[in-house]
């Protein structure tokens, strides 16, 4: 008897290891990242601590596997993280999973109601740093996030799509009539200025072309619900927030707003839709030609996050499904330098820093500028910039770790080797704005130092070694 139940046993397991396992599969978990209340909201020059919370905050994560490599890529409702967090979740990742760490994509949203998540205040210009207790609690959970959606992995087809919204999307570096340039922080006249003023009668013309494109990769159960759509737009963000108030922004509710439209998209497991900011350091939400009437707190994010939900789930139905997407990454860490600082700079912020009186619950910009100048020029020595390439299948994605401008995401976007390719910014760590080299010419708040942290090639040698990373999986 034991005998014959052995042979059953053995022919069973025969018939187990001869069913196939699927070509691809997926699965998608949030994890809530909500801050206490207390805690100081960043995203402008004067932090104040949060009063309410909104709308919660999460890390959506996505994890695939092709039978060969797992990848997982992980949105966070922040306004950036420091590179320390994303090692710390990685390596994280890397030890409960076996997930490789340079498998693992990390980005920030960009909300601008979140708290801090980038380093000390004042901001350390580091790429090693010691983790806050929150910065510690989100890495904890973006790993418990990704350990999630790796319980729900299940066969998956495979689709890529984009859409084009440029009704939300506005260049917000604009060339101002001769005579009509306010000075900088720094006693200097720029060529351009960044947020003019809606209606402004100086406006010339924009000094960039915006990105409209919403590109998204979706996952489904073969030939049934949805699992997961990773989205990507190039919208800095909306705002017009309660005060005090924690919020996601746009992007939490573009999420929450693409879920309500999927047939089941609650039932268990629930869909888990995600929106990662592409490359918007030189746009927002206003359009500075023909200015829009004021609007009550939330509600300006609420159209754009419907609109977009609406545009990508009609994209959705015309997508073409595949059952199978090979899989693949690169990470690198590159040699690009901190912004230098002039003697000559440093003399001008000790200078600042002597004679301004500091005023209690008011923000200063020359002053604040003294303080990042000094920072800057003490940054330590040598940078460690994350950038990083995932193939899936016939879609290739690239990330920076800034804020960057439309036009290199247009650019890698035309010169990849997939013709499916879009970029992630605000991935694996916060190092500012990132200008393309041009820019540096025109000045303007994104090129300030302080602002802007790298060298004026850094765009440059990112594209560049995004390019090669591509080729080689390609």
């Amino acid at each position: 008897m034991r005998f014959i139940l052995f042979l059953l046993a053995f022919a069973f397991s025969i018939r187990a290891a001869d069913v196939p396992k699927a070509p691809l599969m997926a699965g998608a978990a949030t994890s809530n990242i909500t801050p206490e209340l207390g805690g100081e909201v960043v995203g402008g020059f004067l932090p104040f601590p949060c009063t309410h919370i909104h709308d919660e905050l999460h890390a959506r994560c996505l994890v695939l596997d092709d039978g060969k490599t797992k990848l997982a890529l992980v949105v966070c409702d922040l306004l950036g993280l420091h590179r320390s967090l994303s090692v710390k979740a990685r390596e994280l990742i890397e030890k409960e999973t076996g997930i490789p760490a340079a498998n693992v994509l990390i980005s920030g949203t960009h909300t601008h109601s979140a708290t801090n998540a980038l380093g000390g205040s004042p901001r350390t210009y580091s790429s090693d740093y010691d983790l806050t207790d929150y910065q510690k609690f989100v890495a904890r959970r973006v790993a418990d996030g990704v350990r999630r959606a790796l319980n729900l992995l299940r066969p998956a087809e495979i689709a890529f799509g984009t859409v084009d919204v440029p009704e939300h999307v506005h260049i917000r570096r604009w060339f101002l009539k001769e005579g009509t340039m306010p000075p900088n922080p720094f006693g200097k006249i720029d060529k351009v200025k960044m947020n003019p003023g809606a209606g402004n009668p100086n406006l010339v013309e924009p000094a960039g072309e915006p990105d409209p494109r919403v590109s998204f990769m979706a996952l489904r159960e073969p030939g049934g619900r949805l699992i997961s759509v990773y989205s990507a737009y190039s919208l800095h963000y909306v705002g017009g927030v309660g005060e005090g108030h924690i919020s996601a922004d746009y992007y939490g509710m573009y999420c929450e707003a693409l879920k309500r439209l999927q047939q089941g998209g609650g039932d268990d497991p629930p869909f888990v839709a995600m929106m990662a900011n592409g490359t918007s350091g030189d746009a927002n939400n206003i359009n500075f030609r023909n200015p829009q009437p004021r609007k009550k707190p939330y509600e300006q994010m609420w159209y754009v996050a419907e609109d977009l939900a609406a545009k990508v789930n009609e994209a959705l139905a015309k997508v073409s499904w595949q059952n199978a997407a090979p899989l693949a990454a690169r990470y690198r860490e590159l040699d690009v330098q901190w912004r230098k600082i002039s003697p000559e700079l440093i003399v001008w912020a000790k200078d600042i820093e002597a004679k301004t009186p500091r005023i209690q619950g008011k923000a200063d910009l020359p002053l604040a500028y003294a303080g990042r100048v000094q920072r800057l020029a003490n940054a330590s020595p040598e940078t460690k910039t994350p950038v990083q390439i995932l193939r899936i299948g016939d879609v290739c994605i690239g990330t920076t770790p800034c804020e960057t401008f439309a036009e290199t995401g247009m650019e890698f976007r035309k010169r990849s080797p997939f013709s499916k390719s879009f970029m992630v910014e605000l991935a694996h760590g916060y190092y500012g704005y990132m200008p393309t080299p041009r820019h540096f010419d025109l000045g303007g708040y994104e090129t300030w130092p302080g602002t802007n942290n790298l060298e004026p090639q850094a765009s440059v040698k990112m594209v560049d070694a995004l390019l090669e990373m591509a080729a080689e999986v390609k």
